[in-house]
């Protein structure tokens, strides 16, 4: 067990690559009642979150339904990425718990001429059930009724909001509900064939689908060009003034930012977070690595890296006092176990 921002969480439950090659493969249940999920309700709570977030929550057209966003700065910097939902009483939005504190103080302080109630609850608890069989735990977990809905969409029934989400790439789904539900919830997963997945290989599956980090891909100097979350930016209504739009224009208009790609090496060298890397091998710093690991379904180092648009087909790293050729290509590695990268030629 480690300390993960003041939650007690298991590495593993045995075996980094095998709890890896269970979600690949078949099934597995992650506890993420860390992270922070945070209520608004109110007369305001629309206008409030629409300018609080790059995307746009109009777009959600039943309740229960979610979508993938970043929280900027005026800078047009990631204070934190987050899912949001739609709910009767207005919207849930699901932090990171290592941003929690700065996201509130953030909230807080452009939340005073809104009439809303914000409400982190504290009370919840969350489990993601991720893997090619996921979806057929549903009917024994009493979730029958998410069969029928589309990746981001949702079910609210006895207080249990469960979405078809994920942070694996992988099929699956997340349900927040109170904590002792989640113990119930935890046990009834185990039973059915669910497989308990400890932090590593959560790490590791998100980067092989080419998810992001906060504090590795993203931060608040970071913009979601940079870290391949332009898709996160609703444009569809030009009259919504959300917080940091100007700035992203600005970026847009200069066209100077940087990119986030994907690397793969032949060789057996994991890259780091912070490792420089040169588009030639006169060891010019051109890029710096975001996140790097071993993929257990590429059999091979992969890494996330951060580079000025030049469009290079290869770069290179220094590693045991020798320079280290490696293929770059798209932010992705692996979705539902196919292997999705994609060598630029």
């Amino acid at each position: 067990m480690v300390d993960f921002h003041g939650w007690s969480m298991p590495i593993n439950y045995g075996s980094q690559i095998s709890e890896h090659e269970e979600v690949r493969n078949n099934c597995g249940i992650f506890d993420v009642s860390h992270m922070a999920v945070v209520d608004f309700r109110g007369p305001d709570a629309r206008n409030f979150v629409r300018k609080l977030i790059s995307n746009d929550v109009d777009s959600l057209k039943e309740d229960y339904d979610g979508l993938y966003s970043a929280m900027l700065n005026k800078n047009a910097g990631v204070i934190d990425d987050l899912i949001a939902y739609r709910m009767e009483f207005g919207y849930r939005l699901v932090f990171n718990c290592a941003r929690q504190e700065q996201d509130i103080k953030w909230i807080s302080s452009i939340s005073s001429n809104f009439k809303i109630e914000i409400n982190e609850r504290k009370d919840l608890g969350m489990v993601a059930i991720q893997g090619p069989q996921a979806l057929n735990l549903l009917d024994e977990l009493g979730l029958s009724s998410l069969n029928s809905k589309k990746r981001f969409q949702g079910t609210y029934e006895d207080e249990v909001l469960a979405v078809k989400t994920g942070y694996t790439g992988e099929k699956g789904f997340e349900i927040i509900l109170s904590n002792e539900k989640a113990e119930l919830i935890w046990e009834k997963a185990l039973k059915a064939g669910a497989s308990p997945i400890g932090l590593a290989a959560r790490d590791t599956l998100r980067l092989e689908g080419g998810m992001n980090l906060y504090g590795f891909e993203m931060d608040d100097s970071v913009s979601p060009l940079e870290c391949n979350m332009a898709w996160t930016v609703s444009w569809l209504d030009e009259d919504r003034e959300f917080i940091g739009k100007d700035s992203l224009l600005k970026q847009i208009e200069e066209n100077n930012y940087r990119e986030l790609v994907g690397i793969v090496l032949d060789e057996r060298t994991i890259l780091r977070h912070g490792q420089k890397l040169y588009l030639d091998n006169k060891k010019q710093l051109e890029g710096v690595v975001t996140s790097g690991t071993y993929s257990p379904t590429l059999k091979k180092p992969i890494a996330l890296a951060r580079f000025p648009r030049k469009n290079k087909k290869t770069c290179f790293a220094e590693a045991r006092g020798k320079l280290i050729q490696a293929k770059i290509g798209s932010p992705k590695f692996v979705i539902e176990g196919k292997v999705v990268f994609k060598e630029r030629k």
